[in-house]
């Protein structure tokens, strides 16, 4: 931590089968270089009702030409922040790989952030079902994670409970997507240039709102 730089405290809602909260989360990050950040993660499953075997991404039910257009934009967007996106193909449910989020957080930003990147890439470079709890062991123990930790992860309610309060919060501030940043008393959605980003950073910083 650089005793130098200002203390930034956020919200930030976010999904791991969310293309756009990977692209959020890589710009969010860029305030490192001018920010100490202290970022609540807030995991929001954004389609909880796919099963974790997965299912073909044309049944999230976009229309074609709505879905080329998102496309054509995160294609963009992820070639801005060098991240290389494979074939979306397919999506899944994200309950376990939130809940394993939750409980590395206890090992600190170090073991947290070495997840939160590898679960994105995992799904949306590799191609792999982060639905699946072997897949999360696997990629759980790349992030040196204890297994037992792993196994609370999906059985201690403390950590499903953390995500229910996450819905809560959410619903209470109206947010209804992902990625979503809370700077105080501003909330912004969607994947966010990062100058809008840094804006709100330096709204909340100087006390305003």
């Amino acid at each position: 931590m650089d005793p130098s730089k200002p203390e930034l405290r956020i919200s930030v809602f976010s999904d791991y089968i969310c293309p756009f909260c990977y692209i959020g989360s890589r710009r969010l990050l860029h305030l490192r270089q001018e920010y100490n950040l202290k970022i609540n993660w807030c995991g929001l499953e954004i389609h909880p009702q796919t099963p974790t075997s997965g299912m073909p991404i044309e049944k999230l039910g976009y229309a074609p030409q709505r879905w080329s257009q998102m496309m054509q934009a995160l294609t963009q967007m992820a070639q801005e922040e060098h991240i290389e996106m494979g074939a979306h193909r397919f999506t899944t449910n994200s309950r376990s790989a939130l809940l394993l989020s939750e409980a590395a957080k206890q090992f600190g930003q170090e073991t947290f952030y070495a997840l939160h990147e590898r679960l994105f890439h995992a799904y949306f470079t590799e191609g792999r079902n982060i639905g699946d709890t072997e897949v999360l062991t696997m990629l759980a123990q790349e992030c040196g994670i204890p297994p037992a930790t792993v196994a609370a992860a999906w059985e201690d309610s403390v950590y499903s409970e953390r995500l229910t309060r996450n819905l809560r919060f959410a619903q209470e501030l109206g947010i209804a997507g992902t990625p979503a940043y809370v700077f105080g008393e501003k909330v912004l959605v969607g994947a966010q240039p990062y100058s809008e980003l840094l804006e709100a950073a330096h709204q909340l910083t100087a006390g305003g709102h």
